[in-house]
């Protein structure tokens, strides 16, 4: 964690600004644990009353919480912006579904856009790392739609990460469910075409090719690109159960004939 030397005020002030700063900007993430005490102390370069004042601070105000016989912890900030059901909602029906492909086209293509001019070097590995996991699930003998999935939108999000535009970063990360679901379904409806596993890897290689290159343009036609094929395949899923559904009804008039 890149915590620094506190420059001079009143020690505890420092911490507090320095632990926000870490939690707005999501390098510390909910969920995390902080150093140990004295680990930390060291490392911010303040005393341990200090360092117990500032927390004690810090979970006043909710952004962190202490574990009995376990450590500090970043708090839960950030929360669903979308109750279960209605993210249950989202994935099933065409006109949300499709809003939200749409949504995510535009949010992620200017995020892809940022990532490949501000994104660090250690953000990018990041990228990477994560696509490396993606092509090795490709490797598997038996496909898991779920994991795949998960991995799906974990590379979406690390992109928005990389972005470093705070209020993307957490209005992203506060939908991550709604995301993980609609990939989900997305994948079982374009799989259903019989678009292949490896169709949509490639994609998601040309993103990561060009956030690599620091192709600020590019990445973004890139994710656009992909996300239109998301777009055209289900809309095309959806006309292939229309006319199948006409089909068995006419069917059946017949049959009962």
């Amino acid at each position: 964690m890149p915590f620094k030397p506190i420059q001079p005020e009143k020690l505890s002030h420092g911490v507090v600004r320095q632990i926000e700063e870490l939690v707005l900007r999501g390098i510390l993430r909910p969920g995390d644990r902080l150093p140990p005490e004295r680990e930390l102390a060291e490392r911010l370069g303040v005393s341990r009353p200090s360092l117990r004042e500032a927390l004690a601070e810090l979970q006043t105000r909710g952004l962190v919480e202490t574990r009995a016989g376990a450590g500090v912890y970043v708090s839960n900030v950030i929360g669903s912006a979308f109750s279960p059901a209605l993210v249950r909602l989202f994935a099933t029906h065409e006109e949300a579904v499709s809003d939200m492909v749409a949504f995510r086209r535009d949010i992620e293509g200017l995020a892809a856009e940022r990532a490949a001019k501000l994104g660090s070097d250690s953000d990018l590995a990041v990228i990477g790392a994560v696509f490396a996991r993606m092509e090795a699930a490709q490797t598997k003998p038996t496909a898991d739609a779920e994991a795949e999935a998960a991995l799906d939108a974990e590379f979406h999000l690390a992109i928005v990460e990389a972005s470093h535009n705070v209020v993307m970063l957490h209005m992203m990360r506060s939908i991550y469910d709604l995301l993980r679901e609609g990939v989900f379904y997305n994948r079982q409806v374009m799989f259903r075409q019989r678009i292949t596993r490896a169709s949509v890897l490639e994609q998601h290689r040309a993103i990561n090719e060009a956030l690599q290159a620091r192709d600020p343009a590019a990445a973004r036609a890139a994710v656009a690109a992909h996300l239109d094929y998301v777009q055209g395949a289900l809309s095309d899923q959806r006309q292939a159960d229309r006319n199948e559904e006409i089909a068995r009804r006419r069917l059946s008039r017949e049959t009962g004939r």
